[in-house]
């Protein structure tokens, strides 16, 4: 785990959860930024446990890991909608309109 592979899980989590707070269960882009923030780095790291790979962006020779990159994408993108999804469904329910 690198500081690059989180700083892209972090913007990707932040993407998918302000995209998952379009529906009518979004809280505000400020809580779904924060909320997809935090689902994209745990899901970005369970992903690239399972998968395998050790969770960097950057490669051994300063280049770019590919693989890696598209695994931290996917993952903290997903990771995002998830936790930004189930945050603001739980929180409609406890505050019905």
């Amino acid at each position: 785990m690198d500081i690059v592979s989180l700083i892209v899980q972090i913007i990707a989590g932040v993407v998918g959860g302000n995209a998952a707070g379009m529906s009518k269960q979004g809280m505000g882009p400020l809580l779904n930024s924060i909320f997809g923030g935090v689902g994209g780095v745990v899901l970005g790291q369970i992903v690239a446990a399972m998968t395998g790979e050790p969770g960097t962006v950057a490669a051994a020779g300063g280049g770019l890991d590919i693989p890696g990159l598209i695994s931290s994408i996917i993952g903290g993108g997903a990771g995002g909608a998830v936790l930004t999804f189930i945050a603001g469904f739980i929180k409609s329910k406890m505050h019905p309109q």
